[in-house]
């Protein structure tokens, strides 16, 4: 941007209009000579004062400029008025309306007798004249209004090719992620499923009470290292971002502000061990979680029971459901989260169920072993 421009757009509006304003005063003292009578010395004060309000009131200001243009041949005032005229407005007609004005009271002589015996020939080549010097500003201030709208424009095309390299960004993220997911399903999981089979199968076949305790443990660590790489893989999978990847795992305290942000009629009655670990309380989290999900999307204002229990063998929770109050809206499903659910339960060597009332609702249920065996 050059020096000039610069300097120029740092002069405030007010003072720009003012040093316009002092201008046209200026112009109409010149042509004047000592020679205006009051009359026309109140038009050339309206017509000048007028210009600071050019910004707001283009139209207005151009009118308030005519009676001047009658009265004498000033330049500066209805040059400025037509110009911020044409930057403002985007009426063609309108524009070549207050040219022709323009052009038509800047050929009129006053007293307006004098216009109509004097030389035909003359008037109209004043008139061309006239109209020729009020379009030149008419085009500069349009060719201001197009730069305006192509930096506007190009503005927007800049915003959305950042906006396109942001999501090539996280789509090539996201690819990577989805990547190394896979690895460390892929090779990961299965290693370490391997090692919680060959600790089961060590435990029910030693006859060492020490032994069969370490291969418990090894199991015992295994599922619940299977459970944290499943969450790992979820994480990587998803394209969320830090709010979503450093927040806390959910726990059965959790339970309450999770009903009550369901919004579904829920009762929770019951209540599990408070020895039972992270990875189980998370378990059973997530199953109330996908149930009352599937209840609030396929079961439109229905009532949901939450129902956690346990015995001196096993603990779990059960999720029904009354009938639907109301027709369901299709809406996309990915299917994957009752086998999810499923996986889950499989991890805590349980069982999930799931499945439709005699009454007309659904059932789902988690039952795991308190320890397993």
């Amino acid at each position: 941007m050059s020096t000039g421009r610069t300097l120029w757009r740092r002069v405030p509006p007010w003072a720009a209009d003012a040093g316009l304003v002092v201008l046209a005063l200026l112009d109409a003292w010149i042509n004047l000579f000592d020679e205006g009578v009051p009359l026309v010395w109140a038009c050339v004060a309206i017509g000048s004062a007028g210009l600071f309000l050019r910004r707001r009131f283009p139209l207005t200001v151009f009118l308030l400029t005519l009676p001047m243009t009658v009265f004498m041949e000033v330049a500066v005032a209805p040059i400025a008025a037509l110009y911020t005229l044409a930057t403002r407005t985007r009426d063609r007609r309108l524009l070549a309306g207050c040219t022709l004005l323009h052009a038509a009271a800047g050929t009129l002589a006053w007293p307006l007798s004098h216009t109509f015996t004097a030389d035909r020939a003359w008037t109209l080549i004043q008139f061309v004249y006239t109209l020729a010097t009020a379009i030149a500003p008419v085009l500069f201030g349009q060719l201001v209004q197009a730069r305006r709208d192509v930096a506007r424009q190009l503005s927007d095309v800049e915003e959305a090719r950042e906006h396109e390299r942001a999501l090539h960004a996280q789509t090539v993220l996201a690819r990577e992620r989805a990547q190394l997911a896979r690895e460390m399903h892929d090779v990961v999981s299965h290693q370490v499923s391997l090692i919680a089979v060959q600790a089961g199968a060590l435990q029910v076949a030693s006859q060492d009470p020490d032994a069969r305790e370490a291969a418990r443990t090894i199991r015992s660590l295994s599922v619940n290292t299977l459970d944290e790489l499943r969450h790992m893989v979820t994480l990587l999978r998803a394209s969320g971002g830090k709010e979503t990847e450093l927040a806390p795992q959910p726990t059965l305290a959790d339970l309450q502000q999770l009903i009550a942000n369901s919004g579904i009629e829920t009762t929770l009655t019951g209540e599990l061990p408070a020895d039972i670990s992270t990875t189980a309380q998370r378990t059973v989290y997530r199953t109330i979680q996908e149930a009352l999900t599937n209840v609030r999307k396929h079961a439109p204002g229905a009532r949901a029971e939450v129902r956690l229990w346990h015995d001196a063998h096993h603990y779990g929770v059960t999720i029904a459901n009354t009938a639907p109050a109301r027709p369901a809206v299709a809406l996309p499903s990915s299917r994957q989260g009752l086998i999810g659910l499923r996986e889950r339960a499989e991890l805590l060597h349980g069982t999930f169920t799931a499945g439709p009332t005699p009454h007309g609702g659904y059932k789902v249920e988690l039952r795991a072993p308190a320890r397993p065996d």
